[in-house]
């Protein structure tokens, strides 16, 4: 009986240690480096598209590129589809087992996706099509997904580096697609950087 007893006690502490680790939440220092990043991404591209007029915002660099008006648009469509993977995560139960098969670090992550020297095919879902109307609905669309995003790591206490996505470079954690959000902006704050320097931009 007592042999019994022990090993529920035993069983008992294993299940509550697994339902402990399986409850991790980000630490002050995780949520507080996602907080600014996205923050500082948003402000950066607010700066880049500030006061610019019609003929910029439509001027194309060349005849299959985008303008700065479709980047805006494409940067707030991504920003709802992006925040729909961690969404989707939430469905599924923290698995620390798969630690190891996360990809890259967070900075190494977020150093492929703000580089822009590798050119990455953008799937239909995320093509602009005019859904915002115009620049300022897209630009409005993002700063409302954007603060909502921002609010939702101040507030969760879920698990985001023990849920995972499997993106086509490898499987990252729910976390770091908050990041990868955050420095997807930065990318194509950079696009909308170059084609403002290039040479034919309308002067205003």
């Amino acid at each position: 009986m007592k042999n019994f007893k022990t090993l529920l006690l035993i069983q008992a502490l294993i299940l509550f240690g697994l339902q402990t680790y399986a409850q991790q939440k980000l630490t002050k220092e995780e949520k507080n480096t996602a907080i600014n990043h996205l923050k500082q991404s948003q402000s950066e591209l607010l700066i880049a598209v500030k006061d610019l007029s019609e003929g910029q915002l439509n001027y194309k660099p060349s005849e299959d590129a985008w303008s700065i008006a479709e980047t805006m648009e494409h940067i707030a469509i991504s920003e709802k589809n992006i925040f729909g993977i961690v969404e989707m995560t939430l469905k599924t139960d923290p698995d620390p087992s798969k630690r190891s098969e996360v990809m890259m670090a967070d900075e190494q992550l977020l150093a492929m996706i703000t580089s822009r020297d590798q050119k990455v095919k953008t799937r239909p879902e995320f093509e602009p099509t005019n859904s915002f109307g115009s620049f300022q609905g897209s630009l409005d669309a993002f700063n409302m997904q954007r603060k909502s995003n921002i609010a939702f790591v101040k507030k969760t206490k879920e698990d985001l580096r023990n849920r995972y996505f499997d993106f086509p470079f490898g499987k990252v954690d729910a976390y770091q697609v908050v990041l990868f959000m955050s420095g997807h902006t930065q990318r194509h704050m950079k696009q909308i950087v170059e084609i403002i320097k290039s040479e034919e931009f309308p002067k205003a």
